[in-house]
């Protein structure tokens, strides 16, 4: 059995390595064989995997990109590279920051021998974050659901099928959203529970702004979804207040509307052309074991 883990990785070198080190401790006893993959986004800080006596990961690479693409997207890039050019059974994505256990792989692993067929998405069932992100976070997944009818519990931790990473790299939307994607992609997942973990090194680069950006590029997966349930949602309150419209009781009216114009502008970065051309943006790779 063959897995590649993918891990994307900007200006955060120091934590990636301590993550790899992390990797090969937890995967000793583990009866598979594991390769890594990291993919650099154009970092701008130094570009040194500092790994030492690694003697249970057989194959790692680093994949350096020409241009920042961002996280979601730099592990597109990493699938269609992994479907292209390696020899694997499942791809394991993960966050290259600490906050994806390494000691949970062997779940997934485990999880494997029961259902190979399966895809495994770790279910965040302990957060680290503060209180006011973990509310945030909360928020994001209700309407998530409100809108798409999707409760989206997962993130980037998964443990994909071959056949997952072919219909994911064969789906526009993984170019903006790969947890929304694999969720649009496929319906019959395995959970596995997941604690998120706490960073290496320095503080987390999830900022507020960078969680609606995350939690909007989700919703904007389902935008069919979104634009029936808002239509719906408008007609029902219209009728509600009809009887007592003013300015005030119109803000809701507005908010939906804009809100939908916001997911349509969103989901033009769903772009299969530049998704089935993003291996033209790897500058070299680096073969280090």
């Amino acid at each position: 059995m063959n897995i590649t883990i993918l891990i994307p990785v900007f200006n955060d070198f120091k934590s990636v390595s301590k993550l790899i080190e992390e990797i090969d401790n937890n995967i000793s006893n583990l009866n598979a064989s594991f390769s890594v993959i990291v993919v650099n986004d154009a970092s701008t800080e130094e570009k040194i995997l500092e790994t030492k006596n690694l003697n249970n990961i057989k194959s790692l690479k680093l994949i350096n990109m020409r241009n920042n693409r961002g996280h979601a997207r730099c592990i597109a890039a990493g699938l269609k590279h992994i479907s292209e050019n390696e020899n694997f059974d499942y791809v394991i994505p993960m966050d290259g920051d600490g906050e994806d256990r390494p000691e949970e792989i062997k779940y997934f692993v485990e999880k494997i021998k029961n259902n190979p067929n399966r895809t495994i998405v770790g279910e965040r069932v302990k957060r680290s974050e503060n209180l006011i992100f973990k509310i945030c976070y909360f928020s994001h997944k209700i309407i998530t659901y409100t809108f798409t009818g999707k409760f989206i519990k997962f993130g980037n931790y998964t443990c994909l099928t071959k056949e997952t990473v072919k219909k994911l790299i064969e789906e526009k939307a993984t170019w903006s959203s790969f947890s929304g994607s694999l969720a649009k992609t496929e319906i019959n997942l395995i959970n596995s529970p997941s604690i998120r973990g706490s960073r290496y090194f320095g503080p987390s680069k999830m900022s507020f702004l960078n969680l609606i950006k995350h939690s909007l590029a989700i919703i904007a997966v389902f935008k069919s979804a979104v634009i029936f349930r808002s239509i719906a949602f408008y007609a029902l309150y219209l009728i509600i207040i009809a009887e007592y419209i003013s300015v005030i009781t119109a803000i809701p009216l507005a908010l939906i509307v804009i809100f939908g114009l916001i997911i349509l502008k969103i989901s033009g970065r769903e772009n299969i052309s530049e998704y089935k051309n993003s291996l033209s943006n790897i500058e070299k790779i680096d073969k280090i074991i």
